[in-house]
């Protein structure tokens, strides 16, 4: 039977930017060795005693990898439909992928469907409440 962690995180980029919070919100309960969070988190959270808070910073290697150039791409831009705004950092989802809007002109959309983390140094400052 595995263990359950409770923590409270914040996640922040290297530019300080906070990207997801559990702090205003219920506590992040996962179970430990299920692959449920990145590597670097889950190795931060079991170096913690319960009630021990600290900051973390976590190379993208141990989080969500470096950014695959093959998941990045230009299609033409009439594959669009023509009322869908398209603007730079606008999110849509293609055949169930997410992907990001990184460029844009005439004849072109680049999209980009790596995580959106995808060779980030995250920054995470985690608390652990508990672990059952």
């Amino acid at each position: 039977m595995s263990k359950i962690a409770t923590v409270h995180y914040t996640g922040k980029k290297k530019d300080g930017q906070t990207f997801d919070s559990s702090v205003d919100r219920e506590p992040f309960d996962f179970q430990i060795g299920q692959k449920q969070v990145i590597d670097g988190f889950e190795k931060a959270v079991l170096s913690l005693l319960v009630g021990e808070k600290k900051t973390f910073e976590i190379p993208f290697n141990e989080g969500y990898g470096p950014k695959n150039p093959d998941l990045i791409g230009r299609l033409k831009r009439e594959l669009f439909p023509k009322d869908l705004e398209l603007e730079i950092g606008t999110m849509l989802e293609i055949r169930g992928q997410p992907v990001t809007i990184i460029a844009l002109d005439d004849e072109s959309v680049t999209l980009d469907a790596n995580h959106f983390l995808a060779g980030e140094d995250l920054i995470f400052e985690i608390e652990l409440l508990d672990i059952k």
